[in-house]
């Protein structure tokens, strides 16, 4: 997102837990595209509330799985603000060997790559 949308909008990544490093296999498939993960640290939305970020003050939250789709619901119930499901394919566990894995992820990062020239547009100009 902010690869593409720059400083257009305040964006900040969460999840239903936080037990796990940033997976290789979408470092690597975000890395063909000039966007750089190593550095990215996932957080859940607990940790989130922790360090001051207010839910309701977001307008949009995008969630990408059913889980974090009603987890969102839950912590958001009394706030207005939008939340969509994109259905994006888990590519976890995907492939026996490290191309066929690598065809998973980079399936799963394009289709969020779509879905957010769907619905934010083309990518701002630098």
């Amino acid at each position: 997102m902010k690869k593409m949308y720059g400083q257009r909008a305040y964006v900040q990544s969460a999840g239903v837990k936080n037990d796990m490093e940033i997976d290789g296999f979408s470092i690597a498939v975000c890395q063909e595209l000039g966007i750089e993960l190593s550095r990215h640290r996932s957080r859940s939305f607990e940790e989130m509330q922790e360090w001051g970020d207010d839910l309701s003050q977001f307008d949009l939250i995008v969630a990408l799985s059913p889980a974090s789709q009603r987890m969102a619901l839950e912590l958001t119930r009394f706030h207005h603000l939008d939340i969509e499901y994109w259905p994006i394919l888990d590519p976890t566990g995907l492939g026996e060997t490290r191309d066929a894995k690598l065809a998973a992820y980079r399936q799963a990062r394009d289709q969020i790559r779509d879905r957010m020239l769907a619905r934010f547009g083309p990518p701002t100009e630098k």
